[in-house]
């Protein structure tokens, strides 16, 4: 006769690991490297920003308007952008918003193609913005950079802030090269080849290695 299957051997129906906590995470990476261990003593706790109010493609929209421009300035106009467009960011609310209308905003021609781009894609399906996907970083990468106006470092910052990624290592970003310098005493500053190289003992926790090292870029001395 057969018994009841056995479903304490059944992986399929196990529950996944628990991710880990941000603390437990820094704790692995300071039990690792006196060097990291120094840092998350120096600067406490890794806290990141609040998810941004109007979700992912909001996200995206702020970092759009963001780039090459002084802080005031971008915020300037895209409080003026959001007022264009009913209040709130959503792909439905740019396509439906004359081109004239969002370049008295304050946009360029450049970032209102972008805007227009990224709506496009993600009302097309090119761009699947979901904040609790499981996808890979390297394909989310793949997908987002296909928009105008989004290169790779925008993509990696999105991962880090938005979907709280823990794995992703912005070599391209210059404070992230200045603070790993800083904290491990390199002269010259390491290129983004070499600091992918670098960063290599300390998967899959890189973000919060990434955001210690833009904490000692920012410190004096």
């Amino acid at each position: 006769m057969m018994g009841p299957p056995n479903h304490a051997c059944n992986h399929e129906t196990d529950p996944p690991m628990p991710r880990p906590t941000l603390r437990s995470a820094a704790a692995e990476l300071a039990r690792r490297e006196p060097t990291l261990a120094g840092l998350i003593a120096a600067f406490g706790p890794l806290t990141f920003p609040p998810r941004n109010a109007d979700g992912p493609f909001g996200a995206l929209v702020r970092s759009i308007v963001h780039q090459q421009l002084a802080l005031s300035a971008a915020q300037a106009i895209l409080g003026r952008v959001i007022g264009e467009v009913g209040g709130t960011l959503t792909p439905e609310a740019i396509a439906a918003t004359s081109d004239d209308r969002l370049r008295a905003a304050g946009l360029s021609r450049a970032k209102l193609a972008s805007l227009r781009d990224l709506a496009d894609k993600v009302l097309d399906g090119t761009v699947e913005l979901n904040g609790r996907t499981r996808r890979s970083d390297e394909v989310l990468i793949a997908d987002l950079t296909q928009v105008r106006g989004i290169g790779r470092w925008t993509a990696e910052v999105y991962l880090m802030f938005e979907l709280r990624r823990l794995d992703i290592w912005p070599v391209g970003d210059l404070g992230l090269r200045h603070g790993y310098a800083k904290a491990w005493r390199l002269d010259p500053v390491p290129t983004p080849k070499e600091l992918l190289v670098l960063g290599e003992p300390y998967r899959p926790y890189r973000s919060i290695v990434a955001w210690y090292c833009w904490r000692a870029a920012a410190m004096n001395g």
